[in-house]
């Protein structure tokens, strides 16, 4: 389940605190990085764009990176 994918993403994350303000990011993931004014509102925003980076990668039928046990199969309708 992809739920089971984001968690997993969640552990693996950085956070920084700068200039006020949160910044996550998840190495394994390139281009996924969030931000917020506490470190809740950031964690729970980058919950919300590691899932829709997966969907997009999803609908465009690339790779998802395994994350420790976790994966995400592509399969191509037909």
């Amino acid at each position: 389940m992809i739920i089971d994918y984001v968690t997993e993403a969640l552990r693996r994350a950085h956070y920084q605190l700068a200039d006020g303000e949160y910044c996550g990011t998840v190495a394994a993931l390139p281009g996924v990085i969030s931000t917020g004014v506490t470190l809740e509102a950031c964690r729970d925003q980058l919950a919300e764009v590691v899932e829709g980076w997966v969907l997009v990668r999803v609908a465009r039928g690339l790779p998802v990176p395994r994350l420790g046990r976790r994966t995400v199969v592509v399969k191509k309708a037909g």
